[in-house]
């Protein structure tokens, strides 16, 4: 892209803001971190550090005095602050960019979407893992028929963490929107409505193991879409032996995946996209076939293809500079927030929820 890019502003500079945002936008071509918001003096620092010529401030509030002087606002602060900063950000006149989840409730992501029509501003929702790399590659198998008619998605993200670790994340007042179902648990949700529609049925499981824990860390959703397809999702803090990342069964093969995309890890050690970005090593590829265990050497390797976070932030330039598509819409995440209180509600009634 030619010609002046585009200013942005970053609310937050914790995990999501430093790890994901900054380098993401700094890497995209048509945008430049401009401002940082934090108010930890160790992250002004952090910020300062790794991005000399931003500025760096305080509040929001801050940020959107100079509302004039940006083009986009990007919202990676805690859950809670989502809405009333988006909220803010969108009557500024600035189009938004808000991690996941975009709210609470699916009625405030829908108001917001509403927000931004009327005012006809971009506002798009942070679901990075759409562009993970097993991701991608299963999206490309479904839809070019790999696996006959799929009946049944199970998809996991699982971790070993037996102490909490505390913070916002882990806390158990409602109002922070914590715990694993908000938190992965958006990501599990939105990708399997992403590959297999609409969901008519939920029921869930969501329980607190760990000594300590404030909020759920084990938690089970099942999809029933309104084709047929049964999502099985997971996510926990409590898995001593992990599962498969992904294991697709069809009505003509299978497919099965272990280990994690490797882009967060290489953002996390300072990585930044470039050549070689996102691929992984032939050994930890999935496994397509039928009636074969694949921890035998069963079914044919299937080469993984890059995981591609910055597809991200480059679909959100070209949708503010020519008008390109949203890449995640608020109604999306909406959707997927109808799915996620489903589910709330389900584990605590211990029934199935319809849609």
């Amino acid at each position: 892209m030619t010609g002046t890019p585009l200013r942005v502003g970053l609310v937050g500079y914790g995990l999501a803001g430093s790890v994901f945002h900054a380098p993401l936008i700094a890497a995209t071509d048509g945008l430049a971190l401009d401002t940082v918001v934090t108010s930890n003096p160790e992250r002004q620092e952090q910020a300062r550090a790794g991005f000399p010529e931003v500025t760096v401030t305080a509040t929001a509030d801050d940020l959107l005095a100079r509302a004039d002087e940006l083009d986009l606002v990007v919202i990676a602060s805690p859950n809670k602050t989502h809405v009333p900063l988006a909220t803010a950000a969108l009557e500024a006149g600035l189009p938004v960019v808000v991690d996941k989840p975009v709210a609470g409730t699916a009625a405030e992501a829908r108001e917001l979407a509403a927000l931004a029509e009327k005012r006809g501003l971009l506002l798009s929702v942070f679901q990075n893992r759409r562009w993970d790399n097993d991701f991608l590659t299963l999206r490309r198998l479904v839809a070019d028929g790999e696996l006959g008619d799929v009946w049944r998605f199970e998809s996991r993200f699982e971790r070993w963490r037996p102490q909490p670790k505390g913070g916002w994340r882990e806390s158990g007042d409602p109002a922070e929107i914590g715990g694993l179902l908000y938190d992965l648990g958006s990501h599990l949700v939105d990708q399997a409505l992403v590959l297999f529609g609409p969901a008519v049925s939920v029921y869930a499981e969501a329980d607190v193991r760990r000594p300590g824990a404030e909020t759920d860390d084990d938690t089970f959703i099942a999809v029933t879409h309104a084709n047929g397809v049964r999502s099985h999702l997971y996510a926990s803090a409590t898995t001593s032996q992990l599962g498969p990342r992904f294991r697709v069964l069809g009505s003509k093969a299978g497919f099965v995946k272990y280990g994690l995309d490797p882009q967060e890890a290489e953002l996390r050690e300072g990585g930044r996209p470039g050549p070689g970005w996102g691929e992984e090593p032939e050994e930890l590829w999935g496994r397509l076939g039928a009636g074969e265990s694949p921890l035998t050497g069963g079914g044919s390797p299937v080469r993984t293809l890059p995981g591609d976070y910055p597809a991200y932030y480059a679909a959100v330039s070209k949708a503010l500079i020519d008008g390109g598509p949203n890449p995640v819409t608020a109604v999306e995440a909406a959707a997927a927030l109808d799915v996620l209180e489903a589910a709330r509600r389900s584990a605590r009634d211990g029934v199935a929820v319809t849609l």
